[in-house]
């Protein structure tokens, strides 16, 4: 019998009017209706149900998870006072991230609910003392959580509440053995929600080992796709004059511009900081070599304004909360198409998700002769020019591409 499919609510008091704190909070913080993932994922998660989300970043599903988290907690039979550890738990890939969910459970405070995050360079003592002394949700990175799981120090059989976020970014970064130890202390009968920006054959398998019988929701396509606000300009340039092309960028920026320059190599990032920062130009960077409290005042730093520039490596691709961001330049291409659209997505959360157009696809279709072309480099097998496939290209499509994005190639 096919079961049926909760209607998706159109407006905030569909969801929580039981939930006079929850609309509360929503009020203070000034939103005006539910984004579609936000939408179409409440009605599923309040009614017990497992959910797939599948969007791209910068689309609310953060808050899609964390609203119905509350209540879950707040309705279990077993009060929070009488549970022998938490009642959900949030794995996430990065500490950035992780500390973003964080600040979003305290921004949203609900009914005393205490959450702690748990992240690999964090202070390993505080983590396993606030622990000890209960809290309802843990939001962790699998190594860290795997490390206090293993040694004792964390109950997770309390668990009733599980979200995978940026569950196909976790695999990426091959935490799948940590995730099964960590799944396999979790009791059998809890609710799991997991998101994802893309649903590759990982994602696919992790969702079909550890869910039960999920709804799947997803905004827009599952064929990978650019974040729809963006538009993407291709610049077409020798190796040597990145820098030189790099610096003028930065000095052609607007007053209220601010950038991300996304590199492939955390010694690039250094030198391009130091280069800036010579010329008298702030700005930070953002990479795993860096302590984490420097990594902290990095974003902090270009959130609040205090620089327009931020140089980091894939650290920075997904979920980064900065809405201001008007620019994305690729001093150094991604290793693969899957980043490529992360990246383009710091810009366009800051956009409204209103008005969209339709994708162009012919970026993506240059994307991909790039990356064949790679491929058959390292084959060794003859290929054309690399430059006349670009200019072909360029001249039958970059007509179509102006404004916001800037998308970095250099010829080889």
């Amino acid at each position: 019998e096919k079961r049926r499919i909760p209607n998706p609510v159109c407006k905030f008091e569909d969801a929580f009017k039981h939930h006079p704190d929850i609309m509360a909070n929503i009020k203070k913080v000034g939103f005006e209706k539910p984004t579609p993932i936000q939408s179409q994922a409440w009605p599923i998660i309040l009614q017990g149900f497992d959910l797939i989300g599948i969007a791209q970043t910068g689309t609310g599903k953060t808050l899609a998870y964390l609203m119905p988290g509350f209540i879950h907690l707040d309705s279990q039979p077993i009060s929070r006072e009488k549970r022998n550890g938490p009642g959900m738990l949030v794995l996430i890939p990065t500490r950035e991230l992780a500390l973003q969910v964080e600040a979003e459970c305290l921004k949203y405070s609900y009914k005393g609910i205490k959450s702690i995050c748990i992240y690999g360079g964090g202070d390993r003592k505080g983590q396993i003392n606030t622990v000890t002394k209960g809290v309802d949700i843990v939001i962790a990175t699998p190594g860290r959580l795997n490390d206090l799981q293993m040694n004792g120090f964390i109950n997770l059989k309390s668990i009733t509440y599980l979200v995978l976020d940026e569950a196909d970014r976790m695999l990426d970064m091959g935490f799948e053995p940590q995730i099964m130890k960590i799944l396999l202390d979790i009791r059998p009968d809890r609710q799991t929600v997991m998101t994802s920006a893309t649903w590759p054959d990982g994602v696919r398998r992790l969702a079909k080992s550890y869910l039960k019988d999920p709804m799947i929701v997803y905004v827009g396509t599952l064929d990978l796709a650019a974040v729809n606000t963006v538009e993407q300009k291709i610049i077409v340039i020798p190796e040597e004059e990145k820098r030189a092309f790099t610096h003028h960028f930065v000095d052609t920026m607007k007053s209220d511009d601010k950038a991300i320059i996304f590199v492939g190599k955390k010694l690039t990032a250094d030198d391009l900081s130091s280069d800036f920062g010579l010329q008298g130009i702030p700005v930070q960077s953002l990479h795993g070599n860096r302590e984490q409290c420097d990594r902290e005042q990095a974003l902090d730093d270009f959130k609040k304004g205090k620089v327009r520039i931020l140089i980091a490596t894939d650290l920075a691709s997904r979920g980064l909360d900065v809405h201001d961001i008007t620019h994305v330049f690729n001093f150094d291409f991604p290793r693969n198409i899957e980043e490529y659209v992360h990246r383009v997505g710091r810009t366009g959360r800051s956009l409204p998700l209103t008005g969209i157009h339709q994708v162009n696809r012919f970026l993506f279709f240059l994307l991909k002769i790039i990356y064949f072309k790679e491929f058959l480099k390292k084959k060794r097998k003859k290929t054309y020019s690399y430059v006349s496939i670009l200019s072909y290209i360029l001249s039958i499509g970059l007509s179509c591409q102006s404004g916001l994005q800037e998308c970095f190639f250099s010829r080889s």
